[in-house]
């Protein structure tokens, strides 16, 4: 699994030009999935993202994390996390999961996440057409890539 992290002081998205859900303070998540991904991807980056010391302190210093701060959470299925460009200049995406198997892990994503955080994780809506709107704080952005850790 994949998951692009952007800290922000607030973010949205929509769907036909209606917010669907929307967030203040916390982290927008971007987060893909490969056919190979299992729980173990999935609990290796919740874990990451729910420790991650990216939120500033007392003292203005990186040293909180999202929990810490009581930060909220928007996730939003992004399938060209896994784009190959290769080859040409038009992406291929055989990368990145079957519909069925990413949204099965995407929910599995969001229900674990949420328990996790103890309060509700908002999120788009698998597979829909969305426009997302935030404000990028620092800007922080963080690329966090379940094989790479579980290496």
């Amino acid at each position: 699994m994949r998951a692009l992290l952007q800290r922000v002081l607030s973010a949205s998205v929509s769907i036909d030009s209606t917010i669907n859900a929307n967030i203040g303070y916390g982290f927008l998540i971007l987060v893909g999935v490969a056919p190979s991904d299992t729980i173990q991807d999935c609990e290796y980056l919740i874990r990451k993202i729910l420790t991650l010391r990216v939120f500033k302190d007392e003292e203005g210093k990186m040293n909180k994390s999202v929990k810490e701060i009581d930060g909220d959470i928007l996730v939003v299925s992004q399938f060209t996390l896994f784009a190959d460009l290769r080859k040409g200049n038009r992406p291929s995406w055989q990368r990145a999961a079957p519909p069925i198997q990413a949204k099965e892990m995407y929910d599995l994503f969001l229900s674990k996440i949420t328990l996790e955080l103890g309060k509700p994780v908002l999120s788009g809506v698998f597979g829909a057409d969305m426009q997302i709107s935030l404000i990028n704080d620092g800007p922080v952005t963080i690329w966090l890539d379940s094989q790479e850790g579980l290496k």
